[in-house]
């Protein structure tokens, strides 16, 4: 095979191939021997194979004219095309002063408990008014970051509360997401779901994009490798409380995981709308007094540990149950009285 490129990887591939001003990377396939089109390309753009498949997924890639897939196997004289978008001009990062619940600040990083309703990073439609854009109005250094993210070591769902790392310092920052990659950073939700898991359960399903609504995600045997840990923790007339542990970090893992096993979030309209009817009896009313109580998705990122990356101390933080979310778990618990204790995960075991 001939017409390998050298030199980096542009750095933006759009969804529906290169735009107006793009470059592109033509190969003629000059071996006998066939391979897949994600290997080829993987091996003449020195890509890793996860990489070479979002191409791909993207729609930038095309065989003799054709979009490729990535399983096609390739023969001599075939005629691969590479597409890339030409550089966006980035955006400026506006600062839009709110309040933030910071619980952790020293010159190397913050940890803070992000509201539901806060989109992390700036995104169309979300340009001006995300956290990133209220962390510059605090004035306090971040981290370069990749992509307009400068801080952002990993995200949260726009409608998941709970705690995050930010990053200050470039280092910092490179040594924090070496952790999360390597999985030494524990990460611990809590989620109310539909149903009753009957134990401890490891979820081991690859996710990928929906092949027809691409906002959503699935499970596909092509997707990225992704594994979750669910473990319930306390057991209502109609729903769980159950603990997750994250061991990857894929886009919307949590909750394509548990509605694959049957028990999706309560209040996830993407993922799992509708619990109430699959109810029957009294447990419907139950379960829609549930739903009436519950604004959005029920998950919550409870709890955070990893080793400080400068002065290598452990660091353990937790935040308790949301406000906007004590309704719902007081209508699924049916005890008013729970929901008086100061520390409501606490009592149910869920950091033990």
């Amino acid at each position: 095979m001939n017409g390998a490129p050298n030199g980096p990887t542009p750095p933006s591939i759009p969804p529906d191939g290169a735009g107006a001003g793009g470059t592109r990377i033509a190969f003629q396939v000059m071996a006998d021997v066939t391979e897949r089109l994600d290997r080829f390309l993987a091996d003449q753009l020195a890509l890793s194979r996860t990489q070479a498949s979002r191409l791909i997924g993207g729609g930038a890639v095309s065989v003799n004219g054709v979009a490729g897939r990535a399983g096609r196997p390739l023969v001599r004289g075939d005629l691969v095309e590479v597409r890339f978008a030409a550089p966006e001009r980035r955006r400026p990062l506006r600062p839009h002063p709110r309040d933030l619940d910071v619980v952790y600040e020293d010159e190397y990083l913050l940890v803070l408990n992000k509201p539901a309703g806060l989109v992390v990073h700036p995104a169309p439609g979300h340009w001006d008014d995300t956290l990133v854009n209220a962390l510059i109005a605090r004035g306090a250094p971040l981290s370069s970051g990749a992509g307009g993210r400068p801080g952002v070591v990993h995200r949260l769902d726009r409608d998941t509360s709970g705690l995050l790392i930010i990053a200050k310092t470039d280092d910092a920052h490179r040594r924090l997401g070496r952790a999360l990659a390597a999985r030494r950073v524990e990460r611990r939700y809590v989620a109310l779901v539909w149903g009753h898991l009957k134990g401890r359960v490891e979820i081991d399903a690859p996710i990928a994009r929906h092949p027809r609504e691409r906002k959503r995600m699935t499970v596909l045997a092509t997707g990225r490798p992704a594994c979750s840990i669910a473990e319930p923790v306390a057991r209502f007339d109609v729903c769980d409380l159950v603990r997750v542990q994250l061991t990857t970090g894929r886009t919307h893992q949590i909750r394509v995981h548990l509605a694959h096993i049957g028990h999706p979030v309560v209040g996830d309209q993407v993922y799992g709308g509708g619990g109430s009817r699959r109810m029957t009896g009294q447990q419907r009313a139950r379960a829609g007094a549930v739903e009436r109580a519950t604004p959005r998705q029920a998950l919550h990122a409870a709890s955070l540990a990893f080793a400080h990356p400068v002065s290598r101390e452990w660091l353990v933080f937790k935040a308790d149950w949301p406000s906007d979310l004590r309704p719902g778990l007081e209508a699924a618990s049916a005890d008013p009285e729970l929901l008086a204790r100061p520390r409501v995960l606490d009592y149910l075991g869920v950091f033990k």
